[in-house]
């Protein structure tokens, strides 16, 4: 099972590296908007080290969305749903090879890409280590919703519409709370409780979502 899970989850880091529009333009669009919110307000150094977080959170947010809009549309159409449905792989763990790659492929970079934007702003370190591990717990959440979002919406008209509506609600907590985690960094405040809540949706969402969408996409199949 173990093996079957690893080419699972190696087929689509290839499929994704290939496919490189799927990784590449959520990136771009998270560089150019944490780029223009100095333009669009003020170049003031203090009011960007107190709002770029929030700023750099809510790029990641809809980047996160930009990549997952599409992430079964393409295996409904070649089949490869079908064949996962059919392995005797659980549904459910094989989801979670996939949108483990998923992650990897286009959530990752934006982290890694954080540090260097915080040099940027002139952001303390305390706050972009406090920022990058927010991230680093609140992106799966994120992917998993929108996976969620993305199942049910699965072959519908205008899906990229409908999966925003469905999954920002969702997905409010959690910027509040990784915005909040990096406040209180600015503040020299402890961030202990606040990131250990943020991992606890992390691993209730890692443990519990990819159920949910298996059973998702079960529907959308039969229907």
């Amino acid at each position: 099972m173990l093996k079957i899970l690893w080419r699972i989850f190696y087929a689509e880091l290839i499929l994704l590296w290939r496919r490189s529009q799927e990784w590449l333009y959520p990136l771009g669009f998270f560089v150019i908007v944490v780029s223009l919110f100095p333009l669009t307000f003020t170049p003031d150094p203090s009011f960007l080290q107190k709002y770029i977080p929030g700023c750099i959170w809510i790029a990641a947010l809809f980047a996160s969305i930009l990549s997952i809009e599409s992430v079964f549309l393409s295996d409904l159409e070649e089949g490869y749903l079908e064949q996962l449905m059919l392995s005797p792989v659980p549904l459910t763990l094989s989801l979670l090879a996939k949108l483990s790659a998923q992650w990897l492929a286009t959530q990752l970079p934006l982290i890694l890409l954080t540090p260097m934007l915080a040099v940027f702003f002139n952001l303390s370190l305390a706050t972009t280590f406090a920022l990058c591990i927010s991230l680093l717990f609140g992106t799966p959440i994120l992917t998993l919703l929108g996976s969620l979002g993305a199942a049910l919406t699965l072959g519908l008209r205008q899906q990229g519409v409908l999966l925003g509506l469905l999954i920002l609600p969702l997905v409010t907590p959690v910027l509040i709370m990784g915005v909040n985690i990096t406040q209180q960094a600015q503040a020299a405040l402890s961030i202990a409780g606040p990131l250990a809540f943020l991992a606890g949706l992390s691993v209730l969402a890692i443990t519990f979502l990819p159920w949910t969408i298996a059973a998702t996409l079960r529907i959308s199949l039969d229907d």
